[in-house]
């Protein structure tokens, strides 16, 4: 690696970002050559923080194999590389993902971290929302057989204001950002590995949705095109402002995207619409009487 890059004064109100789009493959090693490439390409820029996708540390849909090389957070060297790689260019790491074991629980956790330029980690995230699905003529698919759920939200404080952490099938459940932005979050990261066919449909509606409803940055880094365990992934990588607009779009090209984010606009997009003020409690629905549903 280089030489670490001078430390300058921060402005809060400007943030430059790095983000990755990568094809993950199934061995850590072949993933942290990848991390380090992206990450010099970043630091040279000028980056002060990069954003990598979800599995960056690992892909690998077979289990036995993938127990030979997922170990425990404190013995990860996929970990141990970002947090080397922050202190190396001074810059922010959002890891994205990796598995990682957690005992006594034998299953995996899709765990990601948002480490400081020092190399500590400030934040640590387990991915909570599980895609587990029972559709008609099909074997079942649960996520939940080989991970277990997170079970705490995650914000990262920065210079920059707080960040929510999140994980690809999060995406779905817009409470989690919801309540990220109501306790002061102003960027929201999306690591993700979208399927092809949810990809083309619904990963673009649903990142802007919870931008604007927010009035926050999104920064979604993506996997993209075929994957050594023959998975193939969606790409799109997207970096959305506080008002919907598409800022960067990475299509389904491999590399690193980097630009400036002014912070302001967060403010500046509440200002316009205050739905965070605006919101109100209620009651829940009360289910009509059974009596008046058959009368229908």
């Amino acid at each position: 690696m280089t030489s670490p890059p001078p430390v300058h004064p921060i402005d809060t109100t400007q943030l430059r970002l790095a983000m990755a789009q990568m094809t993950s493959s199934n061995t850590h090693s072949e993933n942290i050559a990848a991390v380090q490439g992206i990450a010099r390409q970043a630091a040279d820029q000028g980056a002060q923080l990069l954003a990598l996708p979800e599995a960056a540390g690992l892909m690998n849909r077979d289990r036995a194999s993938a127990r030979q090389s997922v170990t425990t957070t404190g013995n990860d060297p996929f970990l141990a590389a970002c947090r080397d790689t922050a202190r190396a260019y001074r810059i922010w790491v959002q890891t994205g993902s990796t598995p990682v074991l957690d005992p006594p629980d034998e299953r995996f956790r899709n765990r990601g971290h948002m480490i400081a330029p020092d190399g500590s980690i400030v934040a640590q995230y387990d991915k909570i929302h599980l895609f587990d699905v029972n559709l008609p003529g099909e074997p079942p698919r649960r996520e939940s057989d080989r991970y277990a759920p997170g079970e705490q939200a995650a914000l990262a404080a920065t210079p920059w204001g707080l960040f929510g952490l999140s994980i690809c099938y999060d995406l779905r459940f817009p409470h989690l950002y919801r309540e990220y932005a109501q306790a002061g979050a102003t960027v929201l990261f999306v690591p993700s590995a979208f399927a092809m066919s949810t990809g083309k449909a619904h990963w673009e509606i649903l990142l802007r949705a919870r931008a604007i409803e927010n009035g926050c940055y999104v920064v979604a880094a993506a996997q993209n095109g075929h994957h050594a365990d023959g998975r193939q992934t969606w790409g799109h990588s997207l970096v959305i402002d506080p008002w919907g607009e598409i800022l960067v779009d990475m299509k389904q090209e491999n590399g690193v995207a980097v630009m400036d984010m002014d912070m302001n606009a967060v403010t500046r997009a509440r200002q316009m619409i205050p739905a965070l003020q605006n919101t109100r409690p209620y009651a829940k629905p009360e289910l009509p009487h059974s009596d008046a549903l058959t009368n229908q």
